[in-house]
């Protein structure tokens, strides 16, 4: 198949297969010999899909190209995926945590905000200068 039937297939943009080729994610196949276009195998398109779902889950390249490296490791074990994707988990819980203390930081920000009156007066603006407009810790829910 040629790269613009297998970006087709696989939703993604030509340019895509070829990030994805730099990145050593995807194998580039090799040019004829003889001249032509490069024939995909139909077991990139499943590739294609792999990284685009371990993506939307929040991998990064590096780490989905880890992931396909343990794919096809004969001496990897599921126990070493599963630290992986827990790994992966144990971010996305602290990056939450992150986020909660920011949005109450600013719930906090936008409430005591009048919305009005001269901007030199402005709450909000008066917090951040202070520096008072850190997230609190102990009061995330």
């Amino acid at each position: 198949m040629r790269i613009g039937m297998v970006a087709k297939i696989a939703g993604v943009g030509v340019e895509t297969i070829r990030f994805y080729e730099r990145k050593g994610l995807i194998d580039q196949p090799l040019k004829p010999r003889y001249g032509g276009f490069r024939s995909y195998p139909e077991e990139t398109i499943a590739r294609l899909g792999f990284i685009r779902q371990a993506q939307e889950i929040g991998f990064s390249l590096r780490e989905i190209g880890d992931l396909l490296s343990l794919r096809v490791d004969p001496s990897a074990n599921c126990a070493q995926v599963r630290a992986r994707a827990q790994e992966k988990f144990d971010t996305v819980n602290r990056k939450i945590k992150s986020l909660k203390m920011m949005r109450a930081a600013l719930e906090e920000l936008i409430a005591r905000c009048p919305g009005e009156g001269a901007v030199d007066e402005c709450s909000i603006l008066d917090a951040l200068a202070a520096g008072v407009a850190t997230p609190k810790r102990n009061r995330v829910t």
